[in-house]
């Protein structure tokens, strides 16, 4: 039997643990740092209420990105994820936003579906209610405000209402692929479409037009390597790869990505990082941040790494950190390299090692061989990091850009049939293949097995539309 000292030890010792691992809890929940804090971030990971989605796991160690507010509620975590994605659904034309809920001639609306907060159905830490897209709401939720939809549309007779939101038919945010009157423009179109091309880039040509260029700094004249150390200058290869990119030829030298300025003085920047990118590259750049490449990043966390995925991904690259200079290297900057063998070099998923074996990859390497013409091929950026079309304010000129965030047009995939699908091929085509998951997996080596009628339910409207509008034609003929 423990003598009283040594029971007066034990607890002694007993209260100087509680308080420890108490600190260190506490430590672990109120550090900002801690996050990113390879000795506190386990205690963060300790006090997660519960798994968090495919879209937010990189950054659930980052309570702050969404929890500004200790005691703020809903309203402080809607503005959170309006800080990350207001712009996207503004993009997309949302076709459910929150001003359809406040109308007051919709109020009754409201009482069945609060659509003006994102966590009604977008609810972190609950993985067993949670589907892949991030959705908790039952699939049959369309019933509460369109169970009369079958009296207005007639081809909708007998369709269940957990099919609302299947491939090819209706999304609750982003439908612009789907609309009635697109699907309209597009009846009847081939299979491959008679071009095959991607819209060309034009950085260079319009870069000293816009808005925040430093073209006192980068010229957009040819450049040399004039002001970088003497040891680097000893590596032909460095020099090399750099004389043969756009930005020597465009007035970017060593200095313009090494160069920094502090407490006036210049000094030199080994590893620069995406904020130097961004000086010349901001749409870009923030694309990448929004990205889950660069997601962790854009919320003052470390890199995000290939081990820290929940996708398959090769051994060797478990410790990469991704940055710009990841894909495009340090300075090469070469985008056809970056387009697939970056991606390839990570990746270890069923959809991407079909790459090789699929009708894509065959046209992709004809353009490289210079057998088919610039944009012709199919890389894995040609569909995953689409180019867009981007107007700054107050300017008349388009630049043509990469979306790096490679995020963007995933989920929903029907979000890739504007910008990618249709460079290439006809609508319905496009509908059908993304709808067949084994179609997706095999990297579209092969026909679609599924079929979506969308299409032929467009086309029988119509002919309803004209056949009414021509019999009102023919009654008031008559009554002349």
């Amino acid at each position: 039997m423990a003598t009283p000292a040594k029971r007066k030890i034990f607890w002694i010792c007993w209260g100087l643990l509680s308080v420890a691992i108490g600190g260190y809890l506490s430590a672990g929940l109120l550090l900002k740092s801690a996050a990113s804090n390879p000795l506190l971030s386990p205690a963060r990971a300790m006090l997660l209420p519960g798994k968090t989605s495919h879209g937010h796991y990189q950054i659930e160690l980052a309570c702050e990105s969404c929890h500004t507010s200790a005691f703020g509620g809903r309203d402080v975590v809607q503005a959170s994820c309006e800080r990350c994605h207001a712009q996207e659904l503004k993009d997309a034309v949302d076709k459910h936003p929150s001003s359809k809920f406040t109308d007051p001639r919709n109020a009754e609306l409201a009482e069945k579906l609060d659509a003006t907060l994102c966590v009604t159905c977008h609810v972190e830490h609950r993985p067993e209610i949670t589907h892949g897209m991030g959705v908790t709401l039952a699939g049959d939720f369309c019933f509460h405000c369109h169970q009369d939809i079958a009296k207005d549309r007639p081809s909708h007779a007998g369709m269940a209402f957990d099919t609302c939101n299947s491939a090819g038919c209706h999304k609750f945010h982003d439908n612009r692929a789907l609309y009635e009157d697109f699907l309209a423009k597009h009846l009847d179109e081939p299979s491959l479409l008679g071009r095959a091309s991607l819209p060309a880039r034009n950085f260079r040509e319009l870069a000293a037009d816009f808005p925040g260029y430093p073209a006192d700094r980068f010229p957009l004249k040819p450049q040399s390597t004039t002001d970088a150390p003497a040891h680097l200058m000893k590596s032909q290869d460095v020099a090399a790869d750099w004389l043969a990119t756009a930005h020597a030829r465009s007035g970017v030298n060593c200095s313009g990505c090494h160069q920094a300025e502090k407490n006036g003085a210049k000094h030199w920047v080994e590893r620069p990082d995406h904020k130097v990118c961004a000086v010349c590259h901001e749409p870009e750049s923030k694309g990448f941040l929004a990205g889950k490449h660069g997601m962790r990043l854009a919320e003052g966390l470390t890199h995000m790494t290939p081990r820290l995925a929940r996708q398959p991904m090769h051994a060797k690259a478990s410790d990469t950190e991704l940055g710009c200079t990841t894909c495009h290297g340090a300075h090469r900057f070469d985008t056809r390299k970056a387009a697939v063998e970056a991606c390839a070099g990570c990746h270890r998923d069923e959809h991407t090692a079909a790459y090789e074996r699929s009708p894509h990859y065959a046209l992709w390497k004809k353009e490289l061989a210079g057998e088919a013409p610039p944009g012709s091929g199919v890389s894995c950026a040609t569909c995953h990091l689409p180019r867009t079309e981007y107007r700054a304010p107050g300017l008349d000129v388009q630049r043509v850009l990469v979306q790096h965030n490679q995020n963007d047009n995933l989920r929903p995939n029907e979000k890739m049939i504007r910008p990618v699908c249709m460079n290439c091929h006809g609508l319905g085509f496009a509908i059908d293949a993304l709808a067949d998951r084994r179609l997706v997996t095999g990297n579209f080596a092969g026909k679609p097995g599924a079929h979506i009628k969308s299409l032929e339910m467009t086309a029988q409207r119509a002919r309803a539309v004209e056949e009414k509008r021509r019999q009102r034609k023919a009654a008031a003929a008559q009554k002349q």
